[in-house]
């Protein structure tokens, strides 16, 4: 029949088995060749970096990436799942510089390009074993075997023809912008890159005198970044703000805006003299072309050679008065805003700083980097007279996200895309998406696209797709779209090229204008590009598998971490819609980031970091699933650890085992087969009745709420059912499986658990893969080899409305309702519930059927459940204020407050359960007091046990009677004895004979009653006398007692 299970389940070895069986059985591939034919349902994998490890994040994104295809694969879809690599990119040249012990530019053109990125194409699968095994061990079911990988030459022949697309319509184009830009990488960075790399970070700002020409006066400028105050060549202020100019208590006249004068020089007051006097007040507009000195020699010789004019005021509106002193200094050479002013006035270009971030030779500071020669012009400055003050202030910087270093803004020859020309049709493509959560689409991300800058494509390095960019001295460019096209114009293309430096650097082409040669430019592109165009170049489309990229676009569902933001899912969009002009993809869920248990950002330097390995190893796959599942929504931050893991790891997994073990044991000693019975042949009780119903309402919730991509209210609404199951269905009909034989009442009780537990293995196979196989293939495969080979290759479980009851949920709902404010009461007035009572009284809205009631009575172990509106006389309620709320509210009428209070009776407290609030008179007027501020105390009737909640109300008879005692005692040794059976290690089905003795009360009782207590223990015979066997010494209701078992 049935492998027995232990109940103490080893979760990780157990997984290893089953995943070792998918891999034999070859299940995965299964899956998707019998759904060939089904509807496509295309899910697009983001690619991972390979030179990188996985951390504990990548096990929540493949956990939903996982879990949503398997899902739709069980509904009959054809669920494609191909895998990826990223193998381009900045990344890996540091780590391959690290690897051959190399630092910059300089360094790599010294030892070869070819032989440089010989070692990148090999180090980029430096953990793809790891990768691999973490995938199968998560259980990320996805072709493996045949990836796309982004530095294959097929793959970059695509992206080229997107390029020539782009380029022909206009879109690319080669610009002088300021740009963010990495020092130490030697290349920019795109916006949507920058936005990965915020730090917050402590500097010091200056707030500088710049000396008016033909005055003894200076405007006040602020600045944060001091090292570019010696490439100044004008400063700007807001043409409609108005500005003064002072004396201040320090002996200067000053130049400034009038809203920011107290906050600048404010602390310059004594108690004699006010901190500044306004001799003169006028509009921005008044200083335009107003001239200063410069604040540093060295800059003149520039600016005259450019003969053009500079060191003088200029106006725009994107002066603002919220920080510094309304006067901004410019240097166009390092602020956009800064140089497109600087274009309008016609600046002179100066840049002190080269590609290094180092300062240049004309200034004092050569060879400091930027940062480091902060502290210098501070110093430099200062000893001129001309700080002001050089205040520290914290703010958020932008670093670079591949090797940490600050980035400068920094004017540079750039290749963008336009994406300003197509921002609206950007908008409009993502509207027509399913952001989960909507907000992000709508909010971060759709704010981001109607700010949307030009991309920055191209990267000033060696590892990457090569722009298809060909050019000529005498001006003529030409984008190349395939290899096809460049054979043809080219004389030395190898048959064999490939498309990387150094390689493709040395194809040449004939200029069409002037007949010279062209060459490529030499610059790479920006690797999001290439992860943007996987939907298409994945496929080497449009030059093969047409009719397969056009029926596997757009994707129906995508799904990544919240940094993707401006990462993938803009790049994804962004190609799309300048290609196709629609949405790459029509459901993201956009998932948070895994934090530690006190929500801090985990990192190894903080030595908070979880190994997912580690993890994987401690707690199993399923379990860490189940908890990402359940946790929180997941868009929302995870705060993950071990107690929380373990904690839905017993609340789930571990009661759904046991529920399953219960099944296995008893349907082993009665060799129960249930492929020979059909549950339509058998009369069912209402709890079967109502276990068929809540699986089919639970199966439909499930199913609905996954095919919404609504995953822990699928997830709650399993894990609720296999509560119910396991702590009602089962706890309350365990003696149906101690029968004798297999009568029809246990026939029916095994089909209608065993069903319950096969759909609900099937209905939770996407979420917990391992388990439900596990359960699949002894529940099912043990007993019907003609059943699908896995549980993974079942259709998900079709949903039974004619079992639904609504009534029947409803009338059982309000039964547990008012068992769990019963079970409260009992514990209230410390009576346990295996002492029977004679009464219990509730009130609640509705009617209960006569059939549950016998539930209620049984469950509670009382005689009589009587149903009254007249409950509030076993209780009665005081009223007092709660200062703490109260207090602030209502101080002078606390004491008016607190009289009117006592005088009420208990039927506020039902005004306060209708209507969350009570009303008083008092000399104001009427108010209205919540739950929230009173203090209510409750007072018991003697004899009874009173607890409402939710508009039910139990009313527990506490009183004993001699013969509810007695049948007390009698359940309390039957317990005792079921106990020690257990742990004597006997089977369920061996007879045994009991011995007791001790307590007089207890063994007089037991000899009344021995019928009663040997039927319930499968004894056949109790002695009082001398124990024997398996012996144990109890208290049982203050009575000391010593009992025997001996298997017979």
């Amino acid at each position: 029949m049935y492998d027995s299970i232990s109940p103490n389940l080893n979760f990780v070895e157990e997984e290893k088995k089953i995943e070792k069986f998918w891999s034999d059985a070859k299940i995965f591939e299964k899956s998707i060749e019998e759904r060939a034919k089904g509807e496509p349902y295309v899910f697009y994998d983001g690619p991972p970096t390979a030179n990188g490890k996985p951390h504990i994040g990548h096990v929540l994104t493949r956990v939903i990436k996982d879990m949503i295809p398997r899902y739709r694969t069980m509904k009959g879809y054809m669920v494609p799942r191909k895998a990826g690599w990223d193998t381009h990119g900045l990344p890996v040249e540091l780590e391959v510089e690290k690897l051959l012990g190399l630092d910059g530019k300089e360094q790599i053109e010294e030892y070869g390009l070819e032989p440089f990125i010989a070692h990148c194409k090999e180090s980029v699968w430096k953990y793809k074993g790891m990768w691999e095994d973490f995938s199968k061990t998560v259980g990320f079911w996805a072709d493996m075997e045949h990836p796309y990988v982004t530095y294959d030459n097929n793959f970059i022949e695509s992206e080229w023809w997107a390029l020539k697309q782009i380029y022909d319509k206009g879109l690319l184009y080669k610009g002088f912008k300021i740009v963010p830009y990495c020092p130490r990488c030697g290349t920019p960075l795109s916006s949507h890159e920058v936005a990965q790399g915020y730090k917050n970070v402590k500097e010091r700002s200056a707030v500088v005198r710049f000396k008016v020409l033909g005055e003894d006066a200076y405007f006040l400028a602020w600045t944060t970044t001091p090292w570019t105050l010696p490439s100044n060549v004008a400063l700007c202020v807001n043409p409609d703000d108005t500005y003064c100019k002072v004396k201040a208590n320090d002996g200067y006249t000053y130049y400034m805006a009038k809203d920011l004068l107290d906050k600048v020089l404010g602390k310059l007051a004594t108690e004699d003299t006010p901190a500044y006097e306004i001799i003169e007040e006028f509009k921005g507009i008044d200083l335009e072309y107003k001239e200063y000195e410069p604040l540093f020699d060295f800059v003149k010789p520039v600016c005259e050679k450019q003969n053009k004019k500079a060191h003088f005021v200029m106006c725009d509106s994107y002066v603002t008065m919220t920080d510094g002193t309304g006067i901004v200094h410019c240097a166009p050479a390092f602020g956009e805003d800064d140089a497109r002013v600087g274009r309008r006035y016609d600046l002179p270009f100066v840049q002190f700083v080269n590609s290094k971030g180092e300062m240049t030779e004309e200034t004092p500071y050569a060879g400091l980097f930027v940062k480091d020669a902060d502290p210098k012009v501070l110093t430099d400055l200062e000893a001129k007279g001309l700080l002001f003050d050089a205040p520290k202030f914290e703010h958020d910087y932008p670093f670079c996200w591949r090797c940490d270093t600050p980035l400068i803004y920094y004017a540079r020859e750039s290749w963008f895309i336009k994406m300003t020309d197509v921002k609206d049709d950007l908008i409009k493509n993502n509207n027509t998406i399913n952001w989960i959560p909507e907000s992000i689409g709508k909010g971060r991300f759709g704010d981001w696209l109607k700010n949307v800058q030009d991309w920055g494509i191209s990267r000033n390095r060696y590892w990457g797709t090569p722009l298809n960019i060909w050019t000529c001295e005498c001006g003529h460019q030409h984008a190349i779209g395939s290899i096809a096209e460049l054979k043809e114009l080219s004389d030395n293309c190898p048959e064999d090229i490939e498309l990387h430096r150094p390689f493709i650097d040395a194809v040449t082409i004939k200029c069409p204008h002037c007949g010279k040669e062209m060459h490529r430019v030499p610059e790479v592109i920006d690797c999001w590009f290439d992860s943007g165009s996987m939907p298409f170049a994945q496929h080497h489309y449009p030059f093969e598998n047409k009719e397969l990229f056009e029926a596997q676009f757009p994707a129906d569902f995508i799904s990544e971490a919240v940094d993707q933001t401006r990462g993938w899912f803009y790049s994804l969009l962004a190609i799309s819609t300048l290609i196709f002009d629609k949405a790459p993809f029509k459901n993201v869920i956009v998932l948070g980031h895994v934090q530690d248990e006190n929500g801090q950002k985990m990192s190894k330097s903080k030595g908070n970091a979880v190994d997912p390995f580690d993890a994987l190893e401690s707690f199993g796959a399923d379990a860490i699933r189940w908890y990402f599942y359940t946790n929180s929504a997941p868009w929302l931050p995870n705060r993950f650890h071990a107690n929380a893991v373990t904690e839905g790891q017993r609340k789930f997994m571990g009661t759904l085992w046991n529920t399953y073990a219960f099944y296995v044991l008893y349907a082993n000693i009665d060799e129960f087969d249930p492929t020979k019975y059909d549950i339509n042949d058998y009369t069912l009780s209402v709890m079967d009745k109502w276990l068929l119903s809540r699986l089919n309402s639970t199966v439909k919730a499930v199913d609905e709420n996954l095919s919404n991509y609504r995953i822990p209210e699928a997830a709650r609404a399993l894990q609720d059912f296999v509560d119910e199951m396991s702590n009602w269905y089962v706890r309350r009909g365990r003696e149906r499986y101690w029968v004798e034989g297999l009568t029809d009442d246990k026939i029916a009780a095994y089909l209608t658990l065993y069903t319950a537990l096969v759909t609900t293995a099937k209905t939770a196979a996407p979420m917990i893969p391992f388990m439900a196989e596990n359960i699949y293939q002894n529940l099912v495969r043990n007993v019907d080899k003609s059943a699908p080979e896995s549980i993974h290759l079942c259709d998900f479980p079709e949903v039974d409305e004619s079992l639904i009851d609504a009534h029947l949920e409803e009338q059982m709902e309000k039964v547990l309702e008012i068992v769990v404010l019963g079970r409260a009461a009992r514990n209230g007035s410390n009576r346990k519930n295996r002492q029977p009572l004679a009464t219990m009284y509730v009130k609640t809205e509705g009617a209960v059927d006569e059939d549950y009631i016998g539930i209620i009575r049984d469950e509670l172990n009382v005689k009589v459940v009587s149903f009254t509106n007249e409950v509030d006389n076993f209780v009665s309620y005081t009223f007092k204020p709660q200062l703490k709320t109260l207090g602030p509210k209502y101080g002078k009428q606390l004491g008016e407050i607190r009289n009117a209070l006592s005088e009420l009776d208990s039927s506020a407290k039902a005004e306060l359960d209708a209507n969350g609030c009570i009303k008083l008179n008092i000399s104001i007027g009427e108010i209205e007091l919540t739950a929230d501020d009173l203090l209510i105390e409750a007072n018991q009737k003697e004899g009874f046990f009173t607890v409402s909640d939710r508009g039910v109300t139990v009313a527990l008879d506490t009183t004993l009677t001699d013969e509810l005692v007695e049948e007390g005692f009698i359940r309390e040794l039957v317990s005792k004895l079921q106990t020690m059976r257990k742990e004597a290690g006997f089977n369920v089905t061996d007879h045994i004979s009991i011995t007791i003795s001790g307590s007089e009360v207890v063994t007089a009782i037991a000899q009344n009653k021995t019928a009663d207590i040997t039927g319930d223990t499968l004894a056949d015979s109790l002695t009082v006398g001398e124990v024997k066997g398996f012996v144990k010494k109890w208290d049982i209701n203050g009575e000391k007692v010593t009992l025997g078992v001996e298997k017979i």
